[in-house]
């Protein structure tokens, strides 16, 4: 893989200055499949000139030709939708299902970017007097930087590149090593789809240092991160020096609150399948499941057993339903993380250990624990894996209490057939986004982020385009008169 890829600079794929490389390796098979350049910097100035320097030209070009470009980005994606999936595959392991469907929604990302591009709307002011007039424009911010993880590597750079471009702005895209192919295919796309070269750069390698000296840059005015909440402090701790402006969707632990009303089974089983959606490995996962004690057993016994059917290994294998984790350092915390449950009393329905029948990759099977104590780490910790966490609940204060104890603030879920009880519970919850009897939450027409530790800022949605603008206030007075 990435033979025809690697560094992208100035609208051109290149090898780094020195040539030096870094593997990839699979996780399902552990052996390397490619190798992708360590940017120099050398590479990383080039990156950053070339933002620098096609920032005013893109920043002048129409809306409706800058949409044009996102449009058809949209376009190429979703034509070549099965082989970029399994270049995805390939890299994560994620099942090609599930690959496809980011493939897809990275394209509704530049689509409706596309569209908002033409929808950046200021405002005008009513005076104090007839002889002037107040407005506010919006203008792009500038040359940014995005960096992104590994385990939605279409989707994550898609949000902030659509954007950024939608916006005005330029781009230096860092992926994640893990799974870069994925960002690889996105600037072949807009290559495809008439983008200007120098608008958009990559560069691969190690995060540190490359990554500060990228946010120190003085020609870089914007950064966007997806990562863990302790990437994210690092990051605002550099760009803080110079003032940057920094939005960041960081970790979550989703709590689930079923009350009584619910269909356990039917909720058991929609909640299982989001649990186990990409091995667990999902920001916005379900991952604390807070049952009402009336429906618990049949709910346990309904999410146990769609744990039981999911069939793991290769996502490539069109019968793959689970792929693994990422990496063996993540098979090794979230079995820790079980070990410790069990140890504080939990009880084990399904799961909790590497299957027997794969003797390579990072799997563990889905798993599935009850009677899971408060203190226990899982709830507190974000599991970031396969593992289900079940709890009891009678008290509404109480259930509220506990989905709120944790210094996350991402997404929570409530399920009820009530409305009223709906809104009540999605009110308290401390969120950036709420399901009600939905767990799929991300969608480019709305607006994705969170709040505490999560982060801030927001992607999607009209609300996503603000983060790549800066609102210029005019007062204008009409006569010196």
């Amino acid at each position: 893989m990435y033979s025809s890829q690697g560094l992208f600079l100035d609208g051109q794929w290149r090898a780094a200055a020195d040539g030096a490389t870094m593997p990839v390796h699979s996780p399902v098979t552990e052996a390397m499949i490619g190798t992708i350049p360590v940017a120099t910097e050398a590479d990383q100035d080039a990156a950053l000139s070339a933002a620098g320097r096609s920032f005013p030209g893109w920043a002048a070009t129409s809306a409706w030709d800058r949409s044009k470009v996102l449009r058809r980005t949209a376009d190429y994606l979703r034509a070549n939708a099965d082989p970029l999936a399994r270049v995805m595959s390939a890299e994560t392991g994620k099942p090609l299902a599930e690959a496809r469907a980011e493939v897809n929604a990275s394209a509704d990302q530049f689509e409706w970017q596309g569209e908002e591009a033409k929808r950046i709307y200021g405002q005008t002011i009513p005076g104090r007097n007839p002889h002037e007039r107040l407005s506010v424009s919006y203008q792009p911010i500038g040359p940014c930087l995005s960096l992104t993880a590994w385990n939605f590597p279409m989707l994550l750079p898609a949000r902030k590149i659509a954007a950024a471009l939608a916006a005005g702005c330029s781009i230096v895209a860092r992926p994640a090593s893990e799974a870069p192919g994925s960002c690889f295919a996105l600037a072949d796309a807009l290559v495809a789809a008439g983008l200007p070269g120098g608008i958009l750069s990559i560069l691969t390698g190690p995060a540190m240092p490359m990554v500060e000296r990228l946010i120190r840059a003085p020609v870089i005015r914007k950064v966007s991160l997806t990562g863990s909440v302790s990437v994210g402090r690092q990051v605002l701790r550099i760009a803080a020096n110079d003032v940057k402006k920094v939005t960041m969707e960081l970790g979550g632990h989703a709590p689930v609150i079923v009350h009584a009303d619910t269909d356990p089974v039917a909720a058991a089983r929609k909640l299982a399948a989001t649990k186990f959606r990409n091995c667990g490995q999902v920001c916005i996962s379900p991952s604390r499941f807070y049952v009402h004690r009336s429906i618990l057993p049949a709910f346990e016994t309904a999410f146990a057993e769609v744990a039981g059917d999911l069939r793991l290994g290769d996502g490539l294998d069109p019968s793959t339903t689970m792929g693994p984790m990422i990496r063996a350092g993540a098979v090794e915390t979230a079995l820790a993380l079980i070990a410790d449950a069990r140890d504080n009393g939990a009880r084990l329905l399904a799961g909790g250990n590497r299957p027997a029948h794969l003797n390579h990759g990072h799997f563990l099977e889905p798993t599935v624990l009850s009677d899971v104590p408060d203190h226990a780490r899982i709830m507190h910790e974000e599991p970031f894996a396969p593992v289900a966490p079940i709890a009891a609940w009678e008290d509404f204060d109480e259930v509220i209490a506990c989905a709120n104890s944790t210094d996350f603030g991402l997404s929570a879920y409530v399920f009820t057939e009530n409305a009223a009880l709906a809104a009540r519970t999605a009110d308290r919850l401390e969120a950036g986004m709420v399901g009600i009897n939905e767990t799929l939450l991300a969608t480019a027409e709305a607006p994705f982020g969170g709040s505490k530790q999560s982060g801030f800022g927001r992607e999607g949605g009209s609300l996503g385009i603000l983060d790549y603008l800066s609102p210029k206030y005019t007062r204008h007075r009409l006569s010196l008169a």
